[in-house]
């Protein structure tokens, strides 16, 4: 997810209450995964991240997924 504020509105939603972190997609951005739930997400703010951001964390979610 992209934005900071849509980040954090999205969590709630989920109730996503922790995460763990993993390893880092881009500078400043890390693959998490929900503590309560098996979700994954890639969440960023402001310019972390290039333009292919979405299409690396797409590559981290699949080898997570197997």
């Amino acid at each position: 997810m992209a934005g900071g504020e849509t980040s954090g509105a999205v969590m709630q939603r989920l109730q996503v209450g922790a995460l763990n972190i993993g390893p880092q997609i881009a500078p400043g951005v890390p693959w998490v995964h929900a503590a309560n739930a098996t979700r994954f997400f890639g969440l960023k703010s402001g310019n972390f991240g290039d333009e292919r951001f979405f299409f690396t964390a797409q590559d981290f979610y699949q080898k997570d997924s197997k």
